[in-house]
């Protein structure tokens, strides 16, 4: 675990918030319609959240190896920077990732909550998971979050980075007056 100090250093190096989905953006189960159609809960400020890292300043992804009409709905309605679905060795994607968007490991922050995340975390710039990832997960995170995966999450992750860089007042500003 890093301290508070070590938050805002690493937190004042990122360019970018690239998270897993399946666990982090939901709560991590799969529920599938009398047709068969996969369906997933978003929380709505999980979504605000990322509108309020990309007003910041941050580029925000998605890398997940699971792919989903759902998700994919998702991942458009918000905007992000970076979509990488379907992808269960996610090593070899985060490196193209890195190389595609020429910035470096220690220029991105990943969130993720199992097993497959784990190359991922030990790589990036600074690592979280949900207070519910795997327990080796959360051996490997600098930060192990208090929200569980799909109840607020990625809305801690965006509200203690913004925090650590000292851009959560001026962030809400905008909302307060």
């Amino acid at each position: 675990m890093i301290g508070d100090g070590e938050l805002a250093r690493r937190a004042g190096a990122l360019d970018w918030l690239l998270f897993d989905v399946d666990g982090v953006f939901t709560d991590g189960r799969l529920v599938y319609s009398e047709r068969g159609e996969e369906l997933k809960t978003f929380h709505v400020r999980d979504g605000f959240a990322v509108k309020l890292a990309r007003r910041a300043g941050f580029k925000v992804g998605l890398l997940s190896g699971r792919k989903s009409g759902a998700l994919e709905r998702r991942a458009a309605d918000l905007g992000f920077d970076a979509v990488m679905l379907g992808h269960s060795d996610k090593a070899p994607v985060f490196a193209a990732f890195l190389a595609d968007h020429a910035t470096a490991a220690e220029r991105v922050a990943y969130v993720g909550d199992d097993l497959p995340d784990l190359p991922v975390l030990a790589a990036c710039g600074l690592a979280l998971c949900p207070a519910d990832a795997a327990a080796e997960v959360r051996r490997a995170a600098d930060l192990v979050l208090d929200a569980r995966g799909g109840d607020g999450a990625v809305r801690e992750v965006v509200e203690r980075l913004l925090r650590a860089r000292g851009d959560w007042d001026e962030q809400i500003a905008h909302w307060t007056g």
